[in-house]
């Protein structure tokens, strides 16, 4: 009875001195490795976790390209009518316009040819072309709008007076050296035909104007 009293006791003052030295070494942080925390694998607490639906994370968003980039850019839709009708709209240059500025070159070219007076051959054959465009002129606009336009009664007159000189200049080289400077050779006289050529001269000028304010 006394032996198992004994080890009763002995049971008992184990425990305490076991429970005495755990409690000095929780109460001691020098206990731990170097006093910088616990040492040792700690669980896995996320194990066998899985977060609501509306607990995850949102995806990451992908930073937009960079607008400058040349390889990045898509190019105009220039065969969408839509594009080329209402973004870009339409040609705002009429075919009308395009006919009349052809004739701006034209007439220059007969203007310089009487200033830097070239000869009579040249002259004409500039003239010849610039009446048949004339003429393909009236005959595409003549029961349209564009008859009225101020521009097209001009290049119309202009065609005229200069078909007149061409004619005038021709004659004058045949009958000139026949004809005496009296009241039917006045017409065919040098001064008379420089002097037309210098109204011609005013008229291509203020056409030329009106071809460029058409614009």
């Amino acid at each position: 009875m006394r032996k198992c009293k004994f080890f009763y006791n002995l049971l008992i003052l184990s425990l305490l001195i076991l429970s005495s030295g755990l409690s000095a070494v929780a109460d001691r942080p020098e206990s731990f490795a170097g006093g910088k925390g616990y040492v040792g694998t700690l669980p896995d607490l996320t194990r066998g976790y899985e977060p609501r639906e509306e607990s995850k994370p949102t995806p990451e968003v992908t930073p937009s390209k960079s607008f400058n980039s040349e390889n990045e850019i898509k190019p105009t839709p220039r065969d969408n009518p839509t594009f080329v009708n209402i973004i870009l709209k339409s040609e705002k240059t009429s075919q009308y316009i395009n006919d009349i500025n052809e004739f701006i070159p034209m007439l220059e070219s007969i203007y310089d040819m009487i200033e830097n007076n070239d000869n009579v051959q040249i002259f004409n054959a500039k003239v010849y072309y610039f009446n048949k465009s004339a003429e393909y002129l009236r005959a595409k606009y003549e029961k349209r709008p564009e008859s009225h336009f101020i521009s097209f009664k001009r290049l119309m007159e202009l065609s005229m007076h200069a078909k007149s000189i061409a004619l005038l200049r021709s004659e004058a080289e045949k009958y000139n050296p026949y004809l005496a400077y009296g009241s039917a050779g006045y017409i065919y006289n040098p001064n008379n035909i420089s002097e037309q050529l210098e109204y011609l001269k005013t008229e291509i000028e203020e056409t030329i104007m009106i071809l460029k304010d058409s614009n």
